[in-house]
């Protein structure tokens, strides 16, 4: 290990995994510094709770194809394929009801390109106007908008800097464009007056509002601004296609360490920075928690500004407004529940819904048609419960199309619901709510899919907030925004706007992290934005590749 790199790297999550590359094929030596000793931050696959199964103990419905590094990197030559379902989005109701929406666009080929798939579009249109016209003659008026308008904007948004205040960003712009579809009172709205104004029926307004806490971890009463209203609206209306990564998300972060690797990136794990050094105005290097010393030119951190800012720089001089600011970000959304089931026979939605489609669907939801309890009721039982007495339930049974993820005769879905903030209770109340989810997740699923019983149910692994957290320090009360996304966090104010660039109090200091736009989720900009500010800032080609990659520097797999 050398004591000096061009640049290194605070963190290995998913956006370290993708800048380092980056920096190394412009011909930088790069180093990064990971505490725990796995790389990937939330895109990880671990062993699942019975013998030869793979779970996601954290991101699960992921489109990493679509992301610029897929094609920049050749990630589909390193390991990295998906398999698209033609179903996408749907929700079973407790009424035996179920609306499934099909893919709008199919992918294409390797690189990810997507077509328009008409059938898809007519299938979903048709499923909607069994249960209400309007909302079906809206769904044909926002695909319209959406092919025209707002998926180009939308790609804009995610990989470029936010603007200044006064300029819009391109979904803003997007406001005084004719057929855009998206006016003025969309940037202030909350969830549920979106849903309602979107949408007229029972099924679309629970769906949508249900899926946005999924999509932004708001919940009815928030204000998602237009990239959370844009983002939730392509998800509940299958916009954009569905995506299963065959052989869990740690696919993506094992790709993305391989192109690394061929570039020379050096890759330390268990190693925690315990300090940036600073001198004359600038980071100098690091300082690791065994108090050695590695140099480099440029500093970037993968960890969240709270992190890096009030612990990491906590012997430089940091202005009183910006660490008051950032003692004050809100972490209290999207607080999760996760699980992995191991099954004998995948959930059979078919036979209690009567539609053979239904179940197909990488992204199912299951639930009470309540849009109003939904709407009022809902928080108000997981902040001061800890759960809802009527489960809203995310699920995908990935081994129905990735076989690689579970041995024959068994299958694993992933599960996802949404709890209180950490420090609403103790750990013994943890423990017990453990045991309630488990109690309540079996009680309830038949209601939805008969053959989950348990005879069918081999093994269930929880994930609640503690243990989110203790895995994930900057996913804070154990909600995976990494900063909520309320509007007022989100994009030229993510998470404060003293800090909503990528640059920080440092000149040669840079933050890649889900804490900045665009926010948390695979797939999103934060790390290319930084790349690219980091590449302005040194005068260099950001798309330039000055280190061709060696095959032979790749001598291990990566971890995932």
């Amino acid at each position: 290990m050398t004591d000096h790199f061009d640049a290194v790297i605070i963190g290995g999550g998913h956006h370290a995994t993708i800048i380092a590359p980056y920096l190394a094929r412009a011909g930088l030596s790069v180093a990064v510094f990971e505490a725990r000793s796995h790389l990937g931050g939330g895109a990880q696959s671990m062993p699942g709770p019975t013998a030869g199964v793979t779970q996601n103990p954290c991101a699960h419905w992921t489109r990493f194809y679509g992301h610029p590094a897929y094609k920049d990197f050749g990630l589909g030559d390193l390991g990295l394929s998906y398999v698209f379902p033609e179903g996408n989005e749907a929700m079973v109701f407790d009424d035996g009801s179920v609306f499934i929406g099909y893919s709008a666009a199919r992918v294409v080929d390797e690189s990810g390109r997507a077509e328009p798939w008409d059938e898809g579009v007519a299938r979903t249109e048709a499923n909607i106007r069994a249960f209400s016209s309007r909302d079906a003659d809206t769904y044909l008026r926002v695909h319209e908008a959406y092919s025209a308008h707002i998926k180009g904007a939308f790609g804009r948004q995610r990989f470029t800097p936010p603007p200044p205040w006064g300029t819009p960003d391109p979904l803003e712009a997007l406001i005084d464009v004719p057929g855009s579809l998206i006016e003025p009172v969309h940037q202030f709205m909350t969830m549920r007056q979106l849903a309602y104004d979107m949408f007229e029926s029972d099924e679309l307004r629970t769906l949508f509002m249900r899926a946005g806490v999924t999509s932004t971890g708001c919940y009815p009463d928030d204000v998602p601004g237009l990239q959370g209203f844009i983002h939730n609206l392509a998800l509940v209306l299958s916009l954009e296609p569905a995506a299963i990564a065959i052989g869990g998300t740690g696919a993506i972060t094992a790709a993305l360490v391989r192109a690394g690797r061929m570039r020379g990136v050096q890759y330390v794990t268990g190693a925690r920075v315990d300090e940036i050094v600073q001198e004359n105005g600038r980071a100098t290097g690091i300082r690791l928690a065994d108090g050695s010393f590695v140099g480099a030119d440029i500093v970037v951190s993968d960890l969240g500004l709270p992190q890096t800012v009030l612990q990491l720089m906590r012997h430089g001089e940091v202005a009183e407004r910006i660490r008051h600011r950032l003692r004050n970000v809100v972490y209290d959304r999207g607080q999760l529940v996760w699980a992995n089931v191991v099954t004998h026979e995948a959930p059979d939605y078919a036979g209690t819904t009567g539609v053979a489609e239904a179940g197909a669907q990488p992204r199912l939801y299951w639930g009470p048609k309540d849009p109003d309890w939904f709407a009022t009721r809902y928080q108000a039982h997981i902040f001061s419960e800890g759960i809802s007495p009527r489960m809203l339930m995310l699920s995908s049974t990935d081994s129905q199309w990735d076989t690689t993820r579970a041995p024959k005769g068994q299958h694993i879905t992933g599960i996802e619901e949404f709890t209180a903030p950490i420090r609403f209770f103790d750990d013994d109340g943890w423990a017990r709510l453990e045991k309630e989810f488990d109690a309540r997740i079996r009680a309830q699923w038949p209601t939805y899919a008969k053959n989950m019983t348990a005879d069918n149910i081999a093994a269930i692994e929880w994930f609640l907030p503690p243990r989110v957290r203790s895995t994930h320090p900057d996913m804070i009360e154990g909600g995976y925004v990494e900063g909520a996304h309320l509007a007022s966090q989100l994009g030229r104010f993510r998470p404060i706007p003293e800090l909503a660039g990528y640059r920080t109090i440092l000149p040669n200091l840079y933050n890649c992290s889900s804490n900045v736009h665009s926010g948390s989720g695979i797939g999103r900009g934060s790390s290319l934005n930084a790349w690219h500010q980091i590449a302005e800032d040194l005068g260099i080609d950001p798309h330039a590749e000055i280190r061709k990659p060696d095959p032979e520097l790749v001598e291990v797999p990566a971890a995932t």
